[in-house]
């Protein structure tokens, strides 16, 4: 019973919360129009049934004019078509004329109609069937032509109608993509904000709990919630509102996350839209968004804009790399400086905005009365992986043994979006090996395939070239465990594992200045697996080309930026400002440039020793270490230990270190992979 109610229950019923489970259409008044054109057509077609019932010219003959009962024989020129007009009193001799009376012709005629091949032809028939008949009975054929008016109509007609639909249908498009948020959705749009409004009623589940970490960005955006909730508690003292504020940190960091969590929790108007948004192919477009925008804003205020990619709009006007030829985006900056703080005030309406790219943003979007704060938004610490943990692992099934604090120290330098993907990846891995919980190995080989990329162990690799590979990342792990400031290791692999033929996993230590010796001990590391391959093999490959790449550009940054070279200076040519990547001329003469090579090329050179000197000293450790990489594929600083001791760089061992080790060398930022 219950299938057959539910089977028979209208497709417009209500479901259990009183809304409909499928809503009808609603009503559009071009229906009106497609109805009249449509019975229109149906009129011209079916032409109200008199239409004449088709016959053939042997029944027309042998039956109809033999029998004298035509009356008229009208020609129809331009369709070939012969109408037959029958006498009045001869209609009862035909009694299928009106059988039907949907389709039968009209009384007055025509009543039969059949067609020919040509008009000559069908003469010549017509005289020669009545030549029995006398000339007073005979029926001579009219000639006319048949006018198809309503068929002329459509013909000159629809080719207007088909181009003048193209343009509406084109425009309507253009229009709504170009001023999709300005409402009506045509051309004279074009130039409304597209910026989506969340206010009380809107849904939005992110508050400032879900924003782990960022202990100092949450504290000054909640400061800007609360004077929005409480202005009294703040003009008491005199205190303004701050008019904007700008979010500016790398990549995956939060910053829009946070910018979520601020219209979660602020119960004022949010407009959001990026940077972007406001670049169109029309001139003047983008100005008039801006306005658009300020425009809703000042009406609804209270509330808050959020721009994010500001830098889309906000880039220094007159050193745009295409030789300031898009004036339009300076027009648009232009007018966003007017409406952010110019001659008519905004109050009430506070700006945040979001971008990676603060070094080039124009000077004037920066300055206090715009964005009065600028709130960094860095990776985050230790502590704050942690924290970021803790969010990310609550909707997952986890093993009661893993610990946050683990992860946490197993992803230095991992933002807040990488963090998130271990914890997806770790549950996608472990549903693929039909697990029920989450294990802590699941979590290891997601940071494994985030850092290296995929493994590839079908790989076909030779012996000689495995074991060229083995001697390479034993190098490199073999000086990374005896040089102090270089990284600890955690796991060498010489399974291929994305472009790289192998890997090593080092725990870099979070600093926030590097010394010198420190940037030379870890360019030792990384040269330590040419080294091991020339003191080996006597020969070298073209495994090392990552590490000579980061080398070099660590050595010139050390020389030309860092001013660690004795014979160049304290001199320093990076700008921060960005804007020197447009120069065509360097900021020093040829001669410093031939200094500065040469000062490069010494710190790799005194690196590349250093590094043999160290594996010559260890050789027994470093081939053991290798063969074990051959065995087993893959080791773990457990192994390094077993072979070379604890890493452990007290007072003592380090001047013990210092007697086997020359000090001259350089170092580098050992990536992660190899």
């Amino acid at each position: 019973m219950t299938e057959n109610n539910n089977q028979n229950k209208s497709p417009f019923s209500k479901g259990k919360n009183g809304n409909n489970m499928i809503k009808p259409p609603k009503f559009n008044a071009y229906w009106i129009y497609g109805l009249i054109a449509v019975a229109f057509i149906a009129l011209n077609l079916l032409d109200l049934g008199q239409s004449p019932k088709e016959t053939s010219w042997q029944k027309v003959k042998n039956e109809m004019i033999r029998n004298q009962d035509v009356d008229r024989i009208v020609v129809i020129r331009n369709l070939l078509e012969v109408n037959v007009y029958l006498r009045e009193e001869s209609l009862d001799k035909y009694p299928d004329l009106f059988e039907s009376s949907f389709d039968s012709p009209s009384k007055s005629g025509p009543h039969y109609t059949f067609p020919i091949g040509s008009i000559e032809q069908f003469a010549e028939q017509l005289d020669k069937a009545q030549e029995r008949i006398s000339e007073y009975d005979r029926v001579e054929p009219e000639y006319t032509t048949h006018e198809n008016y309503f068929g002329d109509f459509i013909g000159w007609i629809l080719p207007f109608a088909l181009i003048i639909g193209i343009w509406f249908y084109v425009f309507r498009r253009m229009s709504r993509g170009a001023g999709g948020g300005g409402g009506g959705g045509n051309i004279f749009n074009v130039g409304k904000s597209k910026a989506k409004v969340f206010d009380k009623e809107s849904n939005i589940n992110v508050n400032f709990n879900d924003v782990a970490g960022l202990a100092e960005a949450k504290q000054e955006v909640e400061e800007i919630v609360e004077f929005l909730k409480h202005p009294q508690r703040y003009t008491k003292l005199g205190g303004k509102i701050p008019k904007g504020a700008l979010l500016v940190g790398p990549p995956g960091t939060g910053k829009t996350l946070l910018a979520k969590a601020v219209a979660g929790e602020a119960n004022v108007p949010f407009f959001s839209m990026s940077g972007s948004d406001f670049v169109e192919m029309f001139v003047g477009v983008g100005a008039s968004r801006v306005r658009d925008l300020f425009k809703q804003a000042k009406e609804k205020a209270p509330c808050i804009v959020f721009i994010d990619e500001i830098d889309a709009i906000g880039r220094a006007r007159g050193k745009n790399p295409n030789m300031g030829s898009n004036d339009e985006r300076e027009n648009t900056l232009n007018q966003l400086l007017t409406e952010m703080d110019g001659f008519d005030t905004n109050s009430g309406v506070i700006i945040l905005a979001a971008t990676n790219r603060a070094d080039i943003l124009d000077r004037a979007l920066m300055r206090a009365g715009r964005f009065d704060r600028q709130i960094h938004v860095e990776l985050p610490d230790l502590n704050e992986r942690r924290e970021i943990f803790n969010v990310h692992l609550k909707p997952l099934k986890l093993d009661p043994k893993i610990d946050q604090e683990f992860l946490a120290k197993q992803t230095p330098g991992f933002s807040g979006a990488d963090i998130a993907n271990v914890c997806n990846e770790a549950a996608l891995i472990a549903a693929r090996k039909k697990k029920d919980i989450i294990e802590k190995q699941d979590f290891l080989d997601a940071i494994d395939r985030i850092i290296g990329g995929l493994e590839k162990k079908n790989k076909i690799i030779s012996l000689e070239e495995k074991k060229t590979i083995a001697y390479h990342e034993a190098g490199h792990a073999t000086i990374s465990w005896l040089l102090e400031h270089a990284h600890p290791l955690v796991k060498v692999t010489i399974v291929p594992r994305g472009k790289a033929l192998g890997a090593a996993w080092y725990l870099p230590e979070e600093r926030s200045i590097t010394t010198k010796e420190q940037m030379l001990d870890e360019m030792c590391s990384t040269l330590g697996g040419r080294a091991a391959e020339e003191i080996t093999f006597g020969k070298v490959s073209t495994g090392a080309q990552n590490d000579l790449e980061k080398v070099t550009k660590q050595a010139i940054a050390m020389v030309s930026i860092f001013g660690m070279s004795d014979k160049v200076g304290n001199v320093s040519y990076y700008d921060s400002s960005g804007q020197s990547d447009y120069s065509f001329s360097k900021p020093y003469s040829e001669k410093t440039a031939e200094l500065i090579d040469q000062e490069v090329k010494t710190l790799i050179e005194n690196s590349y020793e250093r590094a043999k000197q160290v594996l010559r000293n260890n050789e027994e450790g470093h081939n053991k270490l290798a063969e074990l990489l051959l065995e087993r594929e893959v080791i773990f600083s457990e192994d390094l230990e077993e072979i070379f001791g604890k890493r452990n760089f007290g007072k003592e061992q380090e001047a013990e270190e210092k007697k086997i080790i020359p000090p001259t060398t350089e170092d580098d930022n050992e990536s992660k992979a190899v």
